[in-house]
């Protein structure tokens, strides 16, 4: 870059030196871009070599010569001055720094592709099938409508919405994602929190009227409960209360629950959302108030997110957007 100089001729140095300063400032940031620039240089490379462990292989993906990947790499190690790959014979392998910095390199990819996507969303539309299992109510009734408004938007884009509360093996299913409720397996799947849902215990007045109210969770042993998961979960305090429940009438469907608690067979603990309705008509009763529990959540639950196609990454973001400010 050439620093060009302006002299003024009325001798006000001040303002010259002004000038000086902002050209060799803007000389300065140019740089500094340049070489934050050049520091990207063999990292698309390096990753295709981590992920697919050969040089020959990941030039293959990146349609390029061997030649090129390898010194493409060889380029990087020097510049960070550190052995990334060791390479064998047989097999490329990372070195303990290597795979430091490859999971930094591959977020950094991932967050560019998924800028990319979003802005491209806006000049391509979406086609393909978008396979989603949801469960729960709250799925029906909020990501369900959430999904179409998604495929509005995009009109070559086909939805498959399957409601079931079973574990989804995404290679089996081919689901792109799963909309799930409540405490989550360690199953090294990628989990996002939705929205956080609050909780509700609730019994109608002829069922209080006829067994009396609980006073503590631990009461509910004595009760009859209209429940799908016979764990229920309370707070007392700082304290998380795990209570084991039984009862007549036991299903995984959310509207058959509310109903018979409606006509008396049971206590009922869902989202307050559920039972709020029926609750300010007078037909059901809070009951343990103090005790309901305020930290469960709905997820969004997926495989690797580099597997994932565009279609899946953007209809996700766009649910994360859509509930951002959802309240219970």
């Amino acid at each position: 870059m050439t620093t060009i100089v302006l002299v003024c001729c009325n001798g006000d140095n001040g303002a010259n030196l002004k000038i000086i300063i902002a050209v060799w400032q803007r000389q300065k940031s140019y740089k500094e871009e340049r070489s934050i620039m050049d520091s990207f240089e063999g990292i698309v490379e390096f990753v295709a070599v981590a992920e697919k462990q050969s040089f020959s292989a990941a030039a293959r993906e990146l349609e390029c010569s061997t030649s090129h990947v390898s010194r493409q790499v060889s380029r990087l190690e020097q510049r960070l001055g550190s052995a990334l790959v060791a390479r064998t014979t047989r097999l490329v392998s990372l070195t303990e720094a290597g795979n430091q910095y490859y999971q930094q390199c591959r977020e950094l990819l991932n967050g560019l592709q998924q800028a990319n996507e979003q802005l491209g969303s806006q000049q391509y539309q979406l086609s393909g099938v978008l396979r989603v299992s949801l469960a729960g109510t709250f799925a029906e009734t909020h990501v369900m409508p959430a999904l179409v408004a998604f495929a509005q938007q995009h009109p070559e884009l086909r939805l498959q919405l399957d409601f079931n509360t079973h574990i989804v093996n995404f290679v089996e299913s081919g689901f792109d994602f799963a909309i799930r409720f409540g405490q989550l397996q360690d199953s090294g799947l990628v989990a996002r929190k939705l929205v956080k849902r609050s909780m509700m215990a609730a019994a109608s007045p002829e069922y209080i009227r006829r067994f009396g109210l609980p006073k503590h969770p631990d009461h509910l042993r004595h009760h009859q409960c209209v429940y799908n998961n016979d764990h229920w979960t309370f707070q007392e305090a700082e304290r998380v209360l795990t209570v084991k429940v039984a009862g007549r009438i036991h299903t995984n469907n959310q509207h058959a629950l509310v109903h018979a608690c409606e006509c008396g067979l049971g206590i009922s603990y869902m989202p307050k959302r559920n039972l709020q309705p029926l609750v300010e008509k007078g037909l059901l009763t809070p009951v343990l108030e103090p005790y309901w529990y305020q930290g469960i959540n709905s997820w969004v639950v997926y495989p690797n997110r580099r597997f994932l196609p565009a279609r899946a990454r953007l209809a996700i973001q766009y649910l994360l957007d859509h509930f951002a400010d959802w309240q219970e």
